[in-house]
């Protein structure tokens, strides 16, 4: 448990929900990029009043750091690590400093190993800017503790939700665990028009939110095979961007999955879920 600066019993609260969150495309709610980011950006600034009362710390999975076992961040104060190529000096100097939490970090690591799942910290590396970029907005004032947890190299979906389930009493302990990624990845076709992947997007964005909506048992035999959803591998040529969806999924447990955001972005179908 995240232990209390007061000597004071703690009031039980109620258990926070899980989250799986779009990011953007790069820094793009800290640039002129007129309308196309607009409606993503006011969603995450509606963030935080969607959880019951604000979180002791935040565990987030992005779609942006993977290892061979799941590693946590560990630093008191994790630095940001600007990685996105190309955009306006200005994107660099970006500011979000949030503190860590190594008490949370010792906690998920400890939950792994209690699930048999090696596991690992890591006290130098900061925060993705899957992290800092969409959380500048969602929780702007940086003042609850982020810890990072990455995804496993093998991008395996079943593993993930594992992991997921792993985790899940840290809700009940005022924890609220996110995962932040897109339900659509193909740079290739995500920069260009073309009347054909936007359809295909549109497929696997329905498919997905029946998916994400169904009983646990339904949702958790769905996504372990999200290769055969319509358009899956033209929407996700990697799972990289999927993944934090799978680690919240098995965080949910029996929580039904709600779509809190839906959305076109230059012409592909976009989605955020909640549970709980």
């Amino acid at each position: 448990m995240i232990p209390s600066t007061s000597q004071t019993p703690r009031t039980p609260h109620p258990r926070q929900p899980v989250l799986f969150l779009p990011h953007g495309g790069g820094p793009c709610f800290f640039m002129d990029w007129p309308e196309t980011w607009d409606r993503m950006a006011a969603f995450l600034r509606g963030v935080s009043q969607t959880v019951p009362q604000k979180p002791d710390a935040i565990l987030v999975v992005s779609g942006h750091w993977e290892t061979t076992h799941p590693t946590v961040t560990s630093a008191a104060h994790p630095p940001l690590i600007y990685d996105y190529y190309g955009f306006p000096p200005h994107t660099y100097h970006l500011r979000y400093p949030v503190p860590g939490s190594p008490v949370l970090a010792a906690q998920v690591q400890t939950l792994l190993t209690n699930a048999g799942i090696p596991n690992a910290a890591d006290s130098e590396r900061g925060l993705d800017h899957g992290v800092f970029i969409p959380f500048m907005l969602a929780f702007e004032n940086a003042d609850i503790p982020v810890v990072e947890l990455s995804l496993q190299r093998d991008l395996d979906p079943d593993a993930h939700l594992r992991i997921g389930q792993a985790l899940a009493p840290l809700r009940d302990q005022n924890v609220l665990i996110v995962g932040t990624g897109l339900t659509y990845h193909n740079l290739q076709y995500f920069m260009g028009e073309s009347p054909e992947s936007n359809a295909v997007s549109s497929a696997f964005d329905t498919w997905l939110a029946a998916a994400v909506c169904a009983p646990e048992a339904e949702r958790n035999t769905a996504l372990r095979h999200w290769e055969s959803a319509p358009g899956a591998r033209i929407c996700h040529p990697r799972a990289d961007h999927l993944l934090p969806l799978m680690v919240a999924a098995g965080a949910a447990g029996a929580d039904r999955g709600t779509r809190i955001y839906q959305d076109t972005v230059m012409g592909k179908a976009l989605s955020g879920f909640q549970f709980g």
